[in-house]
């Protein structure tokens, strides 16, 4: 009797030692799924104007890693925050909300974020035509074309929205991340300010830190993913993407870190940290009050009311991965991409920047474009099903806007749809293409 309580005792000590060092050091795994979570939360919430409880078990918990069911949140609506941990108290985190830049995580106990200019006031937003199709409706309601998770689905036919669908308590008004489809708005903001400012493509010696072979690369080999800089950008784990985004305060800093380990334009390596140093060479260009440069220079023009673009801790934009919109507002990025970089009979980008941003690249063996986008058409469309000149924005878990300048169509398609289903949004694309061929 002695021995087994002996031993209970002995249990008992380990889980209370293994829990105080989870208290006090828990590991970047616990870190990040804590962190991930509430800016999950935390821009759901204030942003989209969702319930934090069903934010948490189905857009966290449900498609996740399984000590996401562990974690606990609370939102705090007066302070306008969320603050996450796992059971007990283990991996704290927290995430506040600021009007017009959404919300930011503030990692290892930052008790405020770096201040950001009040953001220009936001211009009414683009009223679309509409001119509804009937032969489309039956295409979007199939649920295996329309696939797992759906929340938005938006068809635009020359210049008009034709058709457009929403899952359960989504709607037109409610804005949805785009996770990497940010990166295709950076491309444009470079644009933007390259017709502005005079920033060129072509700039080398980027950061002063770079005295060595980075100092080669250029702005384009970063819009390219081609700059040569090691990367890992898996999210099964801790990786440079998850450190970067959940762990950081400030993210450009762990992607300018990073060695070279290839020449400049020789090698592809996808990395939303190069497309954070892109932000950060565009606010560098700029100066004071750039991080109001998505609203000023292409969400006010094209009457993108709903867009954000959410900072990190330093007041640096997230560019690879945090912009929030509704699936009309992504619609309109993709209009502006048809229509050549004009609005309104205003050219807001250089003449030939949207041809350059899809031309594809010999490193990625044409599946990627010079600027932040997705080839649809490699292989003459073999894979995909697409006419010569088809590109694509993508993002993390079943976002999309596909483009078919050829055709003048769009059709933005989003959702929670983890890639371990295996969905593709090209038949319901060409399903799209077929209907209104007949």
């Amino acid at each position: 009797m002695r021995i087994v309580t002996g031993l209970g005792l002995g249990l008992l000590a380990a889980l209370a030692g293994g829990f105080a060092y989870l208290r006090s050091a828990p590991p970047e795994l616990l870190k990040v799924g804590t962190g991930y979570s509430a800016k999950i939360i935390c821009s759901n919430v204030f942003l989209a104007g969702r319930d934090a409880d069903e934010v948490l078990r189905v857009d966290v918990q449900a498609p996740g890693h399984p000590l996401l069911r562990l974690v606990r949140a609370e939102a705090d609506m007066a302070a306008g925050e969320v603050r996450t941990s796992l059971i007990g108290g283990i991996a704290p985190a927290r995430a506040v909300f600021r009007q017009g830049y959404g919300c930011t995580l503030l990692p290892d106990g930052m008790v405020a974020a770096e201040d950001v200019p009040p953001v220009p006031e936001i211009m009414p937003a683009h009223v679309w035509r509409e001119a509804p199709d009937d032969r489309l409706a039956a295409l979007l309601n199939d649920e295996a074309l329309a696939g797992p998770g759906m929340r938005a689905t938006v068809v635009v036919k020359n210049g008009a929205i034709i058709a457009e669908r929403y899952g359960d308590g989504f709607s037109a008004s409610t804005p949805l991340l785009g996770w990497s489809m940010t990166k295709s708005m950076t491309g444009l903001l470079v644009g933007a300010l390259e017709k502005m400012s005079g920033i060129t493509r072509d700039k080398v010696g980027l950061f002063p830190d770079w005295s060595d072979d980075r100092a080669k690369i250029r702005l384009s080999d970063l819009l390219a993913m081609q700059s040569g800089l090691a990367w890992n950008e898996g999210y099964g784990g801790v990786s440079d993407v998850t450190r970067m985004l959940f762990l950081s305060a400030d993210m450009q800093a762990l992607a300018q870190a990073q060695p070279a380990e290839a020449p400049p334009g020789s090698t592809f390596n996808y990395s939303s940290g190069t497309t954070n140093l892109v932000m950060e060479e565009i606010e560098d260009a700029w100066g004071d009050g750039a991080q109001t440069l998505p609203r000023a220079l292409l969400f006010n023009p094209l009457g993108m009311a709903s867009a954000v673009v959410e900072p990190d801790a330093s007041g640096t934009l997230v560019g690879s991965s945090y912009m929030y919109a509704t699936a009309r507002d992504w619609a309109r990025l993709g209009q502006f991409m048809i229509a050549g970089g004009v609005v309104g009979g205003e050219a807001l980008l250089p003449r030939d920047f949207t041809h350059w941003m899809v031309q594809p690249t010999e490193a990625s063996g044409g599946a990627y474009g010079q600027g932040h986008v997705w080839m649809a058409d490699a292989d003459d469309g073999a894979e995909t099903g697409l006419p010569k000149g088809s590109y694509r924005f993508s993002g993390h878990d079943g976002q999309s806007v596909i483009i078919v300048p050829s055709e003048r169509l769009i059709v933005v398609r989003m959702g929670l749809t983890p890639s371990r289903t295996g969905y593709q949004p090209y038949p319901l694309v060409n399903a799209v293409r077929a209907a209104l061929a007949r």
